[in-house]
């Protein structure tokens, strides 16, 4: 009961304030550019990186990003920059 009002009231505050959902509702944000980039806001750390996949916690489960010739551009604690050929970002939910 009480994570359903939680939810409520973060999407009340959203609409209400007129905040980004993702800050509110701690989803990531994802900006792709092509085939080429992917930047990733808001995960929760990186679980596995290989030069053709890389899987971050999200909430409510994990994102998998698919492709070929990974590099890591930038990492900090909440946001990664990959660069590569960029095939499939598929959500796994938990």
């Amino acid at each position: 009961m009480a994570k359903k009002w939680g939810q409520y009231v973060r999407k009340w505050m959203t609409q209400k304030m007129d905040l980004p959902q993702d800050v509110m509702m701690d989803l990531p944000r994802i900006t792709m550019i092509g085939q080429v980039h992917i930047y990733i806001e808001n995960h929760r750390g990186l679980l596995a990186f290989s030069d053709g996949e890389v899987r971050l916690m999200i909430k409510g489960g994990q994102l998998l990003v698919k492709g070929k010739a990974f590099v890591i551009k930038t990492i900090l604690p909440e946001e990664i920059l990959l660069e590569g050929k960029i095939d499939q970002v598929i959500y796994i939910n938990d």
